[in-house]
């Protein structure tokens, strides 16, 4: 018995080594190996309507769920980054070139404020327009410079992006062939029961649907109408805000408002009144409202849990995973509540007998 058990041990020792092993040959792709994972369960059920279609020919079946794949989610947005390039490049050389001034812009703001409001401002000294300019021109100055070398890091990384697109997609291929056997492999092989995985393995895939489509859909509504309305208001570079509304609109509540909100302010305090009030209409009625009827009907009602919990793990998953963390934050903590709450009942359970 002994020496049974010190082969168990020595056996889940070396099992939990080649795990770690092999995360880490994978983690520099892990980004790769994370979106094939969540595509391959988004359209699994169309692959699998096409594998009835087509008299479960496998590779055929992969192949046609692939290409639908790629039209929908992939070619979309590699016009979108194209087009966001160029409109970055078109407005950063306007700021170069002086056609973009914020020492301008925060000149007007001062000269529209009241003058209770510059003597608060004055004890803390911000209403010196030399040192408040030279703070904005540094910051500005420390932004283009970064922006420039996030511009040149992705030139040179064009190559590993590449790469870890061919793995997703080469991958992706296997997960939709052979998702289901792999799936029946991982629920055999975890030590739980039966009755268990299935609740957590449910939870998981739901979780990612709920999230990746109910955050993308109201993530792009609510950067198409904030980007639409900038565009009729004038705004310069309507395409750049719009695209940084769809990614802030990834926090639930918060989100597009960080991008229009201090828009409208700036254009009440420099006398575009109707302006201002337009969009703080239009940001409050239509986008605001796309966000507090979409996202509970999209993501919080399939995964059960409340907004501030949504809220918390999507600022902290993207916080450590990056873009990423939209989705893995989520996961987490549904997986969280789950588990816990698969423990309470078994608590419970064992007391009562």
């Amino acid at each position: 018995m002994q020496r049974d058990s010190l082969y168990h041990k020595v056996f889940l020792l070396l099992l939990l080594l080649v795990s770690l092993a092999f995360g880490w040959i994978l983690w520099p792709f892990y980004g790769a190996v994370f979106w094939a994972m969540v595509l391959a369960i988004l359209f699994a059920p169309f692959h699998r309507r096409m594998l009835a279609s087509l008299h479960s020919r496998k590779n055929l079946a992969a192949i046609a769920t692939l290409l639908l794949c790629l039209v929908i989610v992939i070619l979309p947005l590699t016009f979108i980054t194209s087009a966001l390039v160029q409109e970055g490049v078109t407005v950063y050389n306007r700021i170069r070139s002086g056609q973009i001034d914020f020492g301008v812009y925060l000149q007007q703001i001062m000269n529209a404020l009241p003058s209770w409001l510059v003597n608060i401002l004055d004890r803390f000294g911000m209403t010196t327009m030399v040192s408040l300019r030279d703070k904005l021109s540094a910051g500005a100055q420390q932004g283009s410079q970064e922006i420039a070398k996030q511009a040149l890091s992705i030139g040179q990384n064009t190559f590993d992006f590449l790469v870890s697109f061919g793995i997703m997609l080469y991958l992706l291929f296997f997960l939709l062939r052979d998702g289901r056997e792999l799936a029946e492999r991982i629920r055999q092989a975890v030590p739980l029961h039966a009755r268990h995985k299935d609740y957590l393995l449910k939870k998981f895939t739901t979780v990612i649907r709920a999230t990746v489509k109910g955050n993308i859909v109201v993530a792009a509504v609510q950067g198409a109408l904030g980007g639409v309305m900038f565009w009729i208001l004038g705004i310069q570079g309507a395409l750049l805000w719009a695209v940084l509304m769809a990614f802030l609109s990834l926090l639930p509540a918060v989100g597009a408002g960080l991008v229009w909100l201090p828009v409208a302010i700036y254009f009440l305090l420099t006398g575009s009144i109707w302006q201002g009030v337009v969009l703080i209409a239009f940001g409050v009625l239509v986008i605001g409202l796309v966000d507090n009827i979409l996202r509970p009907l999209l993501v919080g009602k399939d995964t059960q849990m409340p907004d501030y919990i949504v809220l918390l793990s999507t600022v902290g998953g993207m916080a450590l995973f990056g873009l990423n963390g939209f989705v893995i934050g989520p996961v987490i903590a549904a997986l969280f509540i789950a588990v816990w709450d698969l423990f309470s009942r078994a608590e419970e359970v064992h007391e009562e007998h």
